[in-house]
């Protein structure tokens, strides 16, 4: 069992879905917890479902696109809590479209999100991090998606694929500083985001078919992965890809 007890992790895309999952994961093992996304009213019900549980948790509205908000959110979080140990950058959307037919628009809209916003909130933080100098733990969270492509996803197959990427370099390049960048790469979860794939019986069939765990994933699963992640004591272990998706990447 992790012991994160006195650390502070931060959960952008946290209100909901994975990132709440893996919000309750970490606070669970003692973590205070910090969550940041873009409407103040899910923060505000997830902060208090992570309250109800014991959780010592806070919200923190912040578009993760926006530099300006993202260093905004990274002073509040250390001016409430003293530091940031871990960030787990989760934040994402998916905006399905033909390739044939996606307008510029649409992919802007995507990597906005998904990879800008990833890079501007590890950059803030690992600056913080660095000036800190007490190390720490950052997980970039892709998908399955990086190995296997998708119809009508060229521009959420494109952003997570950059972020095994970044994952690699930070994991490279902040190791002097004795910072940790771990790649998680989730199966298919039950969540919000993918409510009207779910009520495709056809694909569901068809994804639990070649899944050989023989099921979909919930955010619940996801509490203790994100609890080894962040755990500081396992100083060697970056740069990995930590897929978790019931075989479905080797089926």
């Amino acid at each position: 069992m992790q012991d994160l007890h006195g650390l502070t992790a931060v959960i952008t895309g946290g209100s909901s879905g994975l990132g709440l999952g893996m919000a309750h994961g970490l606070a669970r093992a003692g973590a205070k917890v910090a969550i940041w996304a873009r409407d103040p009213d899910r923060n505000a019900a997830a902060v208090a479902e992570l309250r109800s549980a014991g959780a010592e948790a806070v919200s923190v509205a912040c578009d993760s696109g926006d530099a300006a908000d993202v260093v905004r959110a990274t002073q509040e979080t250390v001016d409430r809590f003293g530091a940031v140990d871990c960030l787990v950058a989760n934040a994402g959307i998916a905006s399905a479209a033909p390739f044939l037919e996606m307008d510029l628009a649409t992919w802007h809209r995507v990597l906005r999100t998904n990879l800008d916003g990833t890079f501007l909130t590890c950059q803030a933080v690992a600056r913080h991090m660095v000036e800190r100098g007490a190390g720490g733990a950052i997980v970039v969270v892709s998908s399955t998606i990086a190995r296997y492509g998708g119809a009508g996803q060229a521009a959420y197959a494109t952003s997570k694929t950059g972020l095994v990427g970044l994952g690699r370099t930070l994991a490279v390049e902040l190791a002097r500083h004795r910072i940790r960048c771990n790649i998680l790469i989730p199966g298919w979860t039950e969540t919000a985001m993918n409510t009207s794939l779910r009520e495709d019986q056809r694909f569901v069939s068809a994804v639990t078919a070649r899944t050989p765990v023989r099921r979909w994933a919930t955010p619940e699963e996801f509490h203790d992965v994100a609890a080894f992640l962040a755990d500081p004591r396992l100083t060697f272990h970056t740069g990995n890809e930590v897929v978790v998706d019931g075989g479905y990447t080797v089926f």
